[in-house]
């Protein structure tokens, strides 16, 4: 891990408390960021039940704790105020990580790779083959993801590929700047991330994808991202 990295997270003495369902989904960006950078955080869960029943969410919702975010979740709570939108606790998390480059120029750059990894996923919802996506048949949705899978996402990769190779050469370990960023964590998010069979259809649209492939694998391997997916709790999504 970079010596930037340990300092600026060592020099954050505020307290911080992420709240979101007791699942990966939206808010597991964020706690792979606080991981990285070393920041100390209450990971708060709401219990979901049958029918995706969750009383402390409602609870809050009604209470008014969730307003920032329109009441949904995730939120993140600091000494200064809650943040809603997880791309927004996302980029503060990374800030107060060091993880946002060196310069103006660079932090821009970051953020565009974040947002074309974020056009990717956007695209994969529009699809509509998710467990959670209504008004098609099991045989449609298969259907739908054997296109996703074997067409669709090959072809967005390979153009993210090519923009990271422009930015920092074939076979780099970092997106931007030579270092651990944001923008790494991102695509990791994006190829690594998932259940086993999701991963694994993944990598395969991946295969010729080189750069994205040694990105995310630098990122696996630091010792604070493979400390947090081995102990993290175990959750259906």
């Amino acid at each position: 891990m970079p010596l930037a990295i340990v300092l600026l997270a060592s020099a954050y003495g505020g307290s911080l408390t992420l709240k979101y369902f007791d699942a990966r989904g939206a808010a597991e960006t964020t706690r792979v960021l606080l991981a990285i950078g070393g920041l100390q955080y209450e990971d708060k869960r709401y219990k979901i039940g049958p029918g995706f029943d969750a009383p402390e969410f409602k609870a809050e919702k009604e209470s008014g704790a969730l307003l920032l975010n329109l009441d949904r979740a995730p939120i993140l709570m600091t000494d200064e105020g809650s943040i809603g939108q997880s791309k927004s606790m996302e980029r503060y998390v990374a800030r107060e990580a060091g993880l946002m480059g060196r310069s103006s120029f660079e932090a821009a750059t970051i953020d565009m790779v974040a947002e074309h990894v974020r056009d990717v996923r956007d695209a994969q919802q529009r699809k509509g083959f998710s467990k959670m996506a209504r008004g098609k048949t099991d045989d449609e949705k298969a259907t739908l993801s054997a296109e996703w899978y074997g067409a669709d996402l090959p072809g967005w990769l390979s153009r993210l590929e090519a923009c990271v190779v422009q930015l920092s050469g074939p076979g780099a370990m970092h997106a931007v700047g030579g270092r651990i960023s944001y923008a790494d964590v991102c695509i990791w998010s994006l190829l690594r991330e998932g259940s086993a069979e999701d991963v694994a259809l993944v990598t395969k649209a991946a295969a010729g994808c080189k750069t994205l492939q040694c990105i995310a694998d630098g990122v696996a391997e630091l010792p604070a991202v493979s400390k947090w997916v081995k102990s993290r709790p175990v959750t259906s999504f």
